[in-house]
């Protein structure tokens, strides 16, 4: 039974892949894809446009836009998708990225998180941050290197001064040195507000795990007070009591299954949501500690500490463009689980990727529950009629000692069977009553009864009966009120539900609040990166200004050079 809603790859899905892990940014390679209903999968025949992407950079907080690391904007379409009734590529549009593994071709699978050329197209999304990382680390490692062998091996030392170089270094270094602080302020930010949202987010899909495991343990506890009934000592039959069982059994183990990996899940992501945030917020302090250090210790003159921060920036700022683009994957990741889950909304009973997260319920298993679940309230409803027509309705003289109970009055209403022999819907006939009020009518024909049992006044029902008529009728109406339950994990209705409430209600967060981060990242690498080379250029200026003022004055001390 796949009654278990498995939802353990939310975290790289939601959090994520929100994670919680959808996680993330509008950020995304692919084919345009817009952030209100997403386009839907592509149905009809056409040719792909041929038309060379182009690149853009775009860091606007309100609206969302694409990135350079996101993708081609104008790049082909991706090709018709070929749906069939058992299985469906979702996000296939969105998807369509160039897959490195298969020799830069078109990746048509569609959201998967288990097929490695997937993770291998949305890993090449990033390859312009981590090809950022990989210049910025070699080329000013050079520079680095090729300044010490200047300073440490030329015999002239040229000390030229230019006003107009002092003082675009330090306009530089002090506009830099803001970018980096705002970037941190920005990433900080984003982390608190992302770390909520994915928090939302898991507590939604655990909320509905529960719910259930709830409705399924309610539903089994009832089929099991069923068999345990008795109408005047009349029992289930035998049949129905065995087939109690074995339905009772598959979904104590399907519950029991779905709350443990509800708790198992749960407490991974909650692990990796704190360790993205614990990490986040000490990149934040750091390279803003770097940065305040950095444009004091150059404006102070410390240039052996400014060179011990640019050696130790340089390497920062290298890891912070490996974690930008790291996170950027991710969000790739959830952000496509989110359209995934749009496109599954509108096919919900397809065999899809989406299955890993949360699956749809078996339906044969589904079907088996329902159909037991009426077959048991129609049953209940027989032994409970069985007795009235029998019993209660029948003046029995004293010589039947079993069924006599001085039965006088009005005859007993029978109760209404809401389902007929094959088990479909049957509309209430006139002279019964429903489940809903048939206690209260049934109030009416109880007697007083004697110490042997037996009616002292007018009535067809002894109290004792008139309890086991109850009991029974409140398990079936308990069987009956879960039937629409039932049927939405038959139809997926339950599933869909729940997809539609995290694509609606937190992936927009998710996006909203990951774009801060990764605009935040990107301000505090570019920032601290360009910080650095200011330090190393404002040094050198304010070196040979103090020592173009230890000159003697004269009249070309201070001329600009």
């Amino acid at each position: 039974m796949t009654m278990v809603l498995c939802w353990s790859s939310l975290p790289f899905s939601l959090v994520i892949t929100f994670l919680f892990l959808s996680t993330f940014l509008t950020f995304s390679h692919g084919a345009s894809v817009s952030h209100s209903p997403t386009p839907f999968v592509q149905l009809t025949s056409g040719k792909a446009n041929g038309s060379e992407a182009k690149y853009l950079l775009e860091f606007s907080l309100g609206v969302p836009g694409r990135s350079v690391v996101e993708g081609p904007v104008g790049e082909p379409l991706a090709p018709p998708v070929e749906i069939s009734t058992s299985s469906l590529a979702l996000a296939a549009e969105r998807t369509y990225r160039k897959d490195p593994l298969n020799g830069f071709k078109r990746y048509s699978g569609g959201w998967n998180i288990r097929e490695r050329h997937y993770w291998a197209s949305v890993a090449f999304t990033a390859v312009p941050l981590f090809a950022i990382a990989a210049i910025w680390f070699v080329g000013f490692g050079l520079c680095l290197l090729l300044i010490f062998l200047c300073y440490f091996c030329s015999k002239r030392r040229s000390y030229g001064y230019s006003r107009i170089a002092y003082a675009i270094s330090l306009i530089f270094l002090v506009l830099f040195t803001v970018a980096a602080m705002l970037g941190c302020v920005v990433l900080y930010v984003g982390q608190g507000r992302f770390h909520n949202s994915t928090t939302k987010t898991l507590d939604y899909v655990v909320n509905q795990a529960d719910i259930t495991v709830r409705k399924l343990k309610d539903v089994s506890d009832s089929l099991a007070t069923a068999k345990q009934i008795a109408v005047d000592k009349v029992f289930l039959p035998s049949n129905v009591q065995t087939d109690i069982d074995e339905i009772g059994a598959k979904i104590n183990s399907s519950t029991s299954t779905l709350a443990d990996e509800t708790v198992d899940n749960s407490d991974d992501i909650r692990d990796l949501l704190d360790s993205v945030r614990v990490a986040l917020i000490v990149t934040a302090a750091i390279m803003l500690l770097l940065t305040f250090l950095g444009f004091l210790f150059s404006i102070f003159g410390m240039q052996i500490l400014v060179y011990i921060l640019v050696i130790l920036g340089w390497m920062l700022v290298t890891g912070t463009f490996i974690f930008c683009g790291t996170f950027l994957v991710l969000h790739n990741v959830a952000a496509d689980t989110c359209v995934a889950m749009h496109d599954w909304i509108q096919n919900p009973t397809a065999h899809t990727a989406l299955d890993d997260i949360l699956p749809c319920v078996d339906n044969a298993t589904a079907q088996e529950t329902l159909l037991k679940s009426r077959e048991v309230t129609s049953q209940l409803v027989e032994v409970i009629n069985s007795v009235i027509t029998n019993v209660s309705n029948i003046n029995f003289s004293p010589n039947f000692p079993p069924m006599y109970i001085n039965q006088s009055g009005p005859l007993v209403p029978i109760l209404c069977n809401p389902f007929f022999p094959d088990l479909t819907d049957r509309v209430c006939t006139a002279g019964e009553v429903n489940a809903d009020n048939a206690t209260e009518v049934w109030r009416n024909y109880v007697c007083q009864v004697s110490a042997t049992g037996i009616c002292t006044t007018t009535g067809r029902l002894t109290p004792a009966l008139y309890d086991q008529m109850t009991a029974a009728v409140n398990v079936g109406s308990a069987l009956y009120n879960y039937a629409p339950f039932l049927v939405q994990l038959q139809d997926c209705t339950f599933v869909r539900e729940s997809f539609t409430g995290i694509y609606v209600e937190h992936c927009p967060g998710l996006r909203r609040y990951s774009r801060w981060i990764y605009i935040g990242l990107v301000m505090v690498s570019t920032a601290v990166m360009l910080s650095l080379i200011f330090w190393v250029i404002y040094g050198r200026e304010r070196r040979h200004r103090l020592y173009a003022k230890q000159l003697p004055e004269g009249p070309e001390a201070n001329k600009d050079s």
